[in-house]
């Protein structure tokens, strides 16, 4: 028997389908997981707060394959992993719509101000003329990154007619187009070549009106250097769905700077549909185990993802 470390919130659409060869441990709370992680040779640790999660894996030293719904794994101990030899998947995939979906609900809200919208009607008050006037018809976004998130945000945005250039982080010219664009999106995964893509040099190319919308990494920003781009009005706003730190702490000069969008995280967050789509994917990913074939969506331990 093989025994599996899963948490209790899959077991619903896990239970009575997983190979006969598996013996699970469920677990629902830290203390659970980190009891049974020492016996664990397949784990699936996923937990929104990190650092328990990070626990578990060193306290799993008989683990051979890490699962996770997470699409970014950079906050693991990737080369730890690779010296003990551990495959780990991802959740590469699982909640590619629901992050584009988020992705341009923000854009629309900036282009029309519906947060204003919103405060008026909480005052009750009717407005006479829509405080936002921004069309995405007819702008450019430059899409930085070109994986599944990158590509799905495109599609998006092209049904609003938005011009969309995808490149990747490794293409060297990205830099010289900053100027052209009304949108900067940002969809890398989290590297060290992403780290800082965009600083103090690349906000100060960016039109005076452009918008970047971030739903890659917070360390792809350097957030003192945006604060300074948008407390001046260099920019005209910024989306970030990832903050340094998390959760951003009350005081923090992005809370109050009208421009800048704080979305808390919450693109990724899994739904129901994400969720049944992890748990289809770890039962193929069984039976490939089983058969010493390769698991779908693992991850590159040098690349990081």
């Amino acid at each position: 028997m093989t025994i599996a470390v899963l948490p209790q919130h899959a077991q619903p659409l896990l239970e009575g389908r997983l190979p006969d060869w598996i013996d699970v441990r469920w677990w629902d709370s830290v203390e659970e997981l980190h009891r049974h992680a020492p016996e664990a040779e397949i784990g699936w640790f996923d937990m929104h707060v990190k650092p328990p999660a990070f626990r578990a894996i060193e306290l799993a030293t008989q683990l051979r394959w890490l699962n996770s719904s997470y699409a970014g794994v950079d906050w693991m101990p990737l080369a730890d992993l690779q010296r003990r030899g551990v495959s780990l998947t991802c959740g590469t995939g699982l909640t590619t719509q629901q992050v584009a979906e988020f992705a341009v609900m923000t854009m629309l809200a900036v282009a029309k101000d519906y947060p204003a919208v919103v405060r008026a009607q909480d005052r009750a008050d009717w407005l006479a003329v829509p405080p936002g006037i921004r069309d995405l018809a007819g702008s450019r976004a430059l899409l930085l990154g070109n994986g599944a998130i990158g590509r799905a945000i495109g599609r998006v945005l092209e049904a609003f007619e938005v011009e969309t250039v995808p490149v990747t982080s490794r293409q060297g010219d990205w830099r010289e187009q900053l100027g052209i664009f009304d949108w900067i999106v940002l969809a890398v995964p989290g590297t060290r070549e992403t780290r800082g893509m965009i600083g103090a040099a690349e906000l100060d190319v960016m039109k005076p009106d452009a918008v970047l919308v971030n739903f890659a990494r917070a360390d792809c920003v350097d957030q003192a250097a945006l604060v300074d781009a948008l407390r001046e009005k260099r920019i005209a706003a910024a989306i970030l769905d990832l903050t340094d730190p998390e959760p951003l702490p009350p005081g923090h000069p992005l809370w109050s700077l009208d421009n800048a969008h704080i979305t808390m995280h919450l693109s990724g967050i899994p739904t129901p549909a994400s969720q049944a789509r992890a748990a289809e994917r770890f039962l193929r990913n069984c039976e490939r185990f089983g058969k010493g074939e390769p698991l779908e969506a693992r991850v590159d331990l040098t690349r990081g993802y």
